[in-house]
């Protein structure tokens, strides 16, 4: 059992791997990084500086944007379709800035008619984007 366990271990974690699924994990342990980055800016943004929630939801967002991108190339995804690392970044944030489109009209929808407070508003925007992040960025860059 334990053998079992430490394979398993080595394949989610260390090993590099074109498996959808051990990629989805490893980019669900990213996002999560980089929400947490992302979630922690927006609070200190607005609630310490004072800076409007939106505005603040949009500079916390590119901070786990690059989180994200880098953690991405570094350990998720080992098949690059770009040779060209700026490029790369390039589409990598292209595809972040539909994201945070979608992020703040969902933000901004939640929290502004449904009656959401701001933060469980970002939860919520944060797990659909989630999904349109890693399928965008897995076809699109990292086949």
């Amino acid at each position: 059992m334990i053998t079992i366990l430490k394979n398993l271990t080595r394949k989610l974690v260390r090993e590099q791997t074109d498996k959808i699924l051990i990629q989805f994990i490893r980019y669900f342990v990213v996002g999560g990084t980089a929400f947490i980055v992302d979630i922690g800016s927006l609070y200190i943004f607005t609630e310490y500086f004072g800076i409007y929630y939106l505005i603040s939801a949009s500079l916390a967002f590119i901070l786990g944007l690059i989180t994200n991108y880098l953690l991405s190339i570094s350990w998720v995804f080992n098949k690059r379709t770009l040779d060209s690392k700026k490029i790369e970044f390039g589409v990598f944030t292209l595809i972040g800035i539909v994201g945070l489109a979608l992020n703040g009209v969902l933000i901004w929808f939640f929290t502004e008619y449904l009656q959401i407070y701001y933060m469980l508003s970002k939860i919520i925007a944060a797990a659909i984007i989630l999904s349109w992040n890693f399928a965008a960025r897995r076809f699109i860059l990292f086949r």
